[in-house]
């Protein structure tokens, strides 16, 4: 495997992760944070492949799987579901 390569996923994934978490911490609306989410898709699928194709990094790799499918998860809720979970349709002034 080319070090180029290598060294260009493991920065691309250090370098969107941290983007990603500073927008999810701006608290900037669903939309921003759905966003950030797929962000943070790309940069564990970076890190999966730099884990698995670098030597002794195994770890990083596996953490990384199960990152994607809690980054799936932030996807799915923020930009494809479109109403706000635990939400009440019903105004609080109602009472």
């Amino acid at each position: 495997m080319s070090q180029l390569l290598l060294d260009v996923l493991q920065y691309y994934g250090a370098a969107a992760a941290t983007l990603a978490a500073l927008i999810v911490s701006l608290n900037l609306g669903r939309r921003w944070t759905g966003w950030a989410f797929v962000v943070f898709v790309t940069s564990s699928a970076a890190l999966i492949a730099w884990g698995f194709w670098q030597d002794d990094s195994e770890g990083i790799g596996w953490q990384n799987v199960a990152l994607l499918i809690i980054n799936c998860v932030g996807v799915w809720r923020y930009l494809v579901v479109k109403d706000v979970p635990g939400a009440s349709t019903k105004s609080t002034a109602d009472g």
